[in-house]
């Protein structure tokens, strides 16, 4: 039983020292996160500058938002990001507001960062199929029901709205 804990404790430890995980861009020189993140990574000083910018700025479309329902029961969302890429930094922090504005529980956002070349540190998310960073995927009970793909078709509100219509 003893073993048993300890081996359980030392999981949870090193399970919690990958999320967050920040490396050195070999491009840039600069800090990169990968592998599964949450929400606080952006707290860092180095992502903080263009995240806070991008969220504070965006300007919602209430109109939009208004006839969106997103059912918490059975809506998850996947948000695959690369910190180094202009577009990851600033769709996802409009992103985030949008789903601020709706109550979207955080526990319901999956965040995983790629490095330039789309892959996320230890975890394999070839599943995913990630070409284009962002990429927002949408679930319904678990089944995909669509994506945001680098930048909207229209706007963010008007894909989410979209995508949400077609269950």
């Amino acid at each position: 039983m003893k073993n048993l804990l300890l081996i359980l404790f030392f999981s949870f430890v090193t399970l919690a020292q990958t999320t967050n995980q920040c490396v050195i861009d070999q491009k840039s020189g600069k800090a990169m996160l990968v592998g599964i993140c949450d929400r606080e990574a952006f707290k860092d000083t180095s992502f903080a500058w263009w995240f806070n910018a991008e969220y504070e700025n965006y300007n919602l479309d209430k109109e939009t938002l208004t006839n969106v329902k997103m059912d918490n029961e059975f809506h998850s969302i996947t948000i695959v990001m690369g910190t180094w890429c202009s577009d990851s930094r600033r769709e996802v922090p409009r992103f985030y507001k949008i789903l601020d504005s709706l109550n979207f529980p955080p526990g319901k956002v999956k965040l995983i960062m790629v490095d330039r070349k789309k892959e996320a540190g230890e975890m394999d998310i070839s599943s995913l199929k990630i070409e284009l960073v962002p990429t927002i995927i949408f679930y319904n009970d678990g089944l995909e029901v669509g994506r945001i793909i680098e930048t909207p078709k229209e706007t963010l509100e008007k894909d989410l709205a979209a995508i949400l219509a077609k269950k």
